[in-house]
């Protein structure tokens, strides 16, 4: 057992165990299916009571890092802790959210010209059809704030119409701070509109099978409103 573990402060108990054996993970002392010591033998080492060794396991057993199995003990399911990962994500602004986005959604764009399904299709046209509504009927810029849901959706249908689980659950990971960017952004003036043309020449792309060509559309779709967060940010 490494010795870096040391006696939890007063005033935050349990917070103050859970960051101590998030540290150990993540430094090493204890690899990737591992099982880790005892509640009794923990508590002994953070010199807390057992209520709340427990209680900060179940918490890191809860975000993914530690998994309890019966009868066995809990072991180590990650070297990272999924929870701080969005943490960090949430905290990120609108610039990094929508350079994210495009890393994810032009490799999605990609596949989902190999893989996509009728039903996919229809449903981002769906989503597509719904938010033009809103435009029209609801012209102001608060009409606009209320095509995020729908927008969002847009883009998740391209995401999963590229038929890979692991890339369709980092990016619902990762949408709560798409959600967020898109409606920080949909009230600034200075930012443009939905631009529907791009996004049906996204759809059109992936209806055709081509992968560059849905990864080119894809880009094009993201480019403006990059660029115009560049431009509030006074990028050169």
């Amino acid at each position: 057992m490494s010795s870096n573990l040391h006696a939890a402060g007063r005033t935050s108990l349990v917070d103050s165990a859970i960051e101590q054996l998030r540290a150990q993970i993540s430094g090493g002392a204890w690899q990737v299916g591992d099982r880790i010591p005892t509640e009794h033998e923990l508590a002994a080492l953070l010199q807390v009571g057992r209520n709340t060794v427990r209680e900060a396991v179940r918490v890191l057993v809860h975000s993914g890092m530690l998994q309890s199995r019966q009868g066995e003990g809990t072991f180590v399911r990650s070297s990272s802790d999924p929870a701080a990962v969005l943490h960090g994500v949430q905290r990120a602004g609108v610039r990094d959210v929508l350079e994210v986005r495009g890393a994810l959604e032009t490799e999605a764009a990609r596949f989902a010209a190999l893989r996509h399904t009728r039903e996919d299709l229809a449903r981002m046209r769906a989503a597509l059809d719904a938010e033009e509504t809103i435009l029209r009927d609801e012209p102001e810029r608060g009409g606009r704030e209320a095509t995020v849901e729908h927008d969002l959706e847009f883009h998740t249908a391209l995401v999963e119409s590229a038929h890979n689980p692991a890339l369709t659950e980092v990016y619902r990971y990762f949408s709560a701070s798409v959600r967020e960017s898109m409606r920080s952004s949909s009230g600034d003036q200075d930012m443009p509109e939905v631009d529907l043309a791009s996004h049906r020449a996204l759809i059109d792309a992936v209806e055709s099978g081509d992968p560059d060509a849905a990864e080119a559309a894809c880009r094009l779709l993201l480019a403006e409103p990059t660029a115009a967060v560049g431009r509030l940010l006074g990028d050169n």
